[in-house]
């Protein structure tokens, strides 16, 4: 996931009433099951994370930690289902990027994904701010400079890449925007493109420490090698179905891979294993709609597993696609722009009583994880406003991504209210299935002005896999 907010804690007593709540509606999990699949997918998590590490898509971790998650589904007496695909993969190697002058050290660096393998070079840096046209200073040739860029540009990569090549520069360093030496990994391309250049996220203290020495003109000498790669890989998403009476489906998908630098416990951790507790509570339910877990892979690198789900689904009835990631308790539930469902949500949330989400239902949509895909298809989808605590999801993306910043109390929390929607969603009378079509879902993300974004990920102009709307709200 590319983004994070504050976290606000939400007593124990709530979480209490929302598991009363979702029992209320009927012949459905008690407080103590709903409890159970928490601790039980804690407990996996933690497996998962201490024997694999990081699950970067197209690793052996990766492949190792799938078949872990595989047979623990099975454990629990499911059929889970693989589905494999092809995407363009990136493996980390031993880069680095030295210091020469006027200190000669080793920097602490991270390459981007789609970086390639080149031979060692020295260059001097230049400041280049944002990366866009008007940062570079003016009248000096800086053919075969690298590049230090700004902390938080606004500037869509590709842009800055492209800039950058024009001026002849041979490398970017990325200044991270959190301190304390942390590296936030991050894609390089959205579409699988082999970077033209070097382009290094370093930390915060080393890059502001070159700022400062460029702005007092002192030169600053640098020497990258970078050992990464690009490769075709093939690798898989994970689903489980939950036949109901009728085919109408409920779709709740999490993504399954994270980056190397962590274990990726909170990014996607968390919602790998709250999908693991809702199989774990769905176990012998037969709901009016069939719920569909999937577990995706390569979102980090792209949102290629839910891109390859997406274009499968044909026009099958699907209600809604529930999205989570980097998912703390909710306070609030989000219909991404889609006005139609807001009605289904706040049934949903009047009827948890004294349990109602703090802030209600929300509607905007945003990009950069893998409801993207989905509502490119036409399906309406669904994801929740749920910080993390602060202390802890600053490390995302980071060495410090590690299954000690997520309890099992959060696990256990978070999982009674997503459950409790997607019963909801699974036996709502009133809700129908419904499919956008494609001038509906461009209005959909140029009303929140997303198509810059879009454009930067390959996807403005809309792909050609939307799907005829199957019936009206």
């Amino acid at each position: 996931m590319l983004y994070y907010s504050s976290f606000r804690n939400v007593a124990g007593a709530a979480v209490l009433l929302a598991a009363s709540a979702l029992a209320a509606l009927g012949n459905l999990p008690s407080e103590e099951s709903l409890k159970e699949g928490g601790k039980a997918a804690h407990v996996m998590l933690t497996h998962l994370c201490d024997d694999f590490g990081g699950r970067l898509t197209g690793s052996k971790t990766n492949q190792g930690a799938l078949e872990r998650l595989v047979g623990e589904l099975k454990k629990l007496g499911l059929n889970p289902q693989t589905t494999t695909f092809s995407m363009p993969g990136w493996e980390r190697d031993d880069d680095s990027v030295e210091m020469l002058a006027p200190v000669k050290r080793r920097l602490r660096v991270a390459a981007l994904s789609y970086t390639q393998a080149q031979r060692s070079f020295e260059a001097s840096v230049v400041n280049i701010g944002a990366g866009g046209a008007g940062a570079y200073p003016e009248g000096k040739n800086l053919r075969g400079f690298v590049g230090l860029l700004a902390a938080n540009s606004s500037v869509p990569l590709q842009e800055i890449l492209r800039e950058a090549s024009a001026r002849g520069l041979k490398g970017v360093l990325f200044v991270n925007r959190e301190d304390g030496g942390q590296l936030l990994a991050r894609t390089g391309s959205f579409v699988g493109e082999k970077l033209p250049m070097p382009v290094f996220s370093v930390t915060q203290e080393e890059g502001l420490w070159i700022g400062r020495l460029l702005a007092r003109d002192v030169p600053v000498r640098v020497k990258l090698e970078t050992k990464s790669r690009s490769t075709e890989i093939t690798t898989a998403n994970v689903s489980v179905t939950f036949p109901g009476k009728t085919s109408q489906r409920v779709v709740v998908g999490a993504h399954f891979d994270s980056w190397d630098l962590g274990q990726g416990a909170m990014d996607n951790g968390i919602g790998t294993a709250q999908l693991f507790a809702l199989a774990h509570v769905l176990r012998g339910q037969e709901l009016q709609r069939t719920v569909e877990l999937i577990w995706f892979n390569g979102e980090e690198q792209g949102l290629w597993g839910s891109r390859h789900e997406a274009k499968r689904i044909g026009d099958a009835p699907v209600v809604a696609m529930i999205n989570l990631d980097m998912m703390g308790v909710p306070q609030a539930v989000n219909a991404l722009g889609d006005a139609s469902l807001v009605p289904a949500l706040e049934r949903w949330n009047k009827s948890r009583g004294d349990a109602r989400l703090p802030n209600g239902v929300l509607n905007f949509n945003w990009f950069g994880s893998d409801h993207t895909h989905y509502q490119i298809a036409g399906v309406r989808t669904v994801t929740f406003s749920a910080p993390i605590e602060r202390t802890s999801v600053r490390y995302y993306h980071d060495f410090a991504d590690t299954i000690d910043k997520v309890s099992e109390k959060l696990i256990v929390d978070s999982t009674a209210v997503i459950g409790s929607l997607v019963f909801a969603l699974a036996e709502d009378a009133e809700l129908e299935a419904f499919r956008r079509d494609r001038a509906e879902t461009e209005k959909l993300f140029t009303e929140f002005k997303l198509e810059a974004r879009m454009k930067g990920a390959g996807l403005w102009p809309l792909p050609d896999f939307i799907s005829k709307p199957s019936s009206t709200p």
